[in-house]
């Protein structure tokens, strides 16, 4: 192989240039895991992921996520576009695309359904790979630190700053204003002071958000991992997955299903939408999905070999 095709899609949004932006390989056999990870720092994207033949022959595609720094279990965007880009070819390593497709990742088994509109794909839903797992809490001051604001901006009324995973695992705080949450700015210094003292925390990835009053499920959020190379994120579907999944874990319903929207890149320019739906049953979350549409925007080849 000389060389191995990719296609770019923005993800989370209907709108070229704004949402999350991914780099699929949609066929990476032969791609050792050194060239992935180089692959990945040179886009410079938050992820880019690797298509590989399943080893389940009942599934569709193994898919290998990586962010500039390292390869990750799971996350939302780029399940949602890479399922985008395969939905727009008519097989897979031989087997003809359907409208549900299951990804095998190290976070577990990722059940996706397309969305069409008038017969074409314009974007996916995918289904949370692991349960809700509530970390420790985590202080103010070391939040407030990370994103140089004051401690009396961390609102903890309704839940102190915590750790969430539902795949990949996210800091998450809310704050008390859209106007502390546009004044936040991320300091390093405080971000390596951040992993260094909490366990668990190795790139700690940082999730803001402000809910309205008037419209507490439509959640405003920004998110930052500056350790991982990615200084600002403009749509996070795992960290939108493990808020919403936390949220709902703090009703007081037993049996509840809940809709949530995550606006999230406005502060970047590249305003995007995340849709969620959290399912609680008997006092747990027992179920979460992902939704969004996907635009494409370049394709070419990275040459491997002169």
């Amino acid at each position: 192989m000389n060389s191995l095709s990719y296609l770019t899609v923005d993800v989370f949004t209907s709108t070229r240039y704004e949402g999350n932006p991914l780099a699929v390989m949609s066929d990476a056999r032969g791609i050792s895991d050194a060239a992935m990870q180089k692959i990945a720092a040179e886009f410079g994207y938050s992820e880019v992921t690797f298509v590989l033949p399943p080893e389940n022959p009942e599934n569709t595609a193994k898919v290998r996520i990586f962010t500039p720094t390292m390869e990750v279990p799971f996350a939302g965007h780029p399940n949602v576009g890479t399922a985008y880009v395969l939905g727009q070819q008519n097989e897979i390593f031989g087997r003809a695309i359907g409208d549900r497709l299951r990804f095998e990742e190290k976070a577990g088994l990722v059940e996706v359904t397309l969305q069409r509109r008038e017969g074409r794909v314009t974007g996916a839903t995918i289904r949370a790979p692991r349960p809700l797992e509530i970390g420790d809490r985590i202080s103010e001051t070391v939040i407030a630190d990370c994103v140089s604001l004051d401690p009396s901006s961390i609102r903890k009324n309704k839940h102190a700053p915590v750790f969430a995973s539902v795949g990949l695992n996210f800091a998450i705080a809310e704050l008390e204003s859209l106007e502390a949450l546009a004044a936040a700015s991320p300091n390093l210094n405080g971000f390596q002071a951040a992993a260094r003292g909490v366990a668990g925390s190795h790139d700690f990835s940082l999730f803001l958000y402000v809910r309205p009053a008037a419209t507490p499920w439509k959640i405003r959020a920004r998110m930052f991992a500056p350790l991982d190379n990615v200084i600002e994120d403009p749509a996070t579907g795992s960290a939108s997955a493990a808020l919403s999944a936390y949220l709902v874990s703090l009703l007081p319903e037993a049996d509840v299903s809940q809709h949530v929207t995550i606006e999230q890149g406005v502060e970047m320019g590249r305003r995007s939408i995340i849709e969620l739906d959290v399912v609680k049953t008997v006092g747990t979350v027992t179920d979460v999905t992902i939704s969004g549409t996907c635009v494409p925007i370049m394709k070419g080849d990275i040459i491997l070999r002169d």
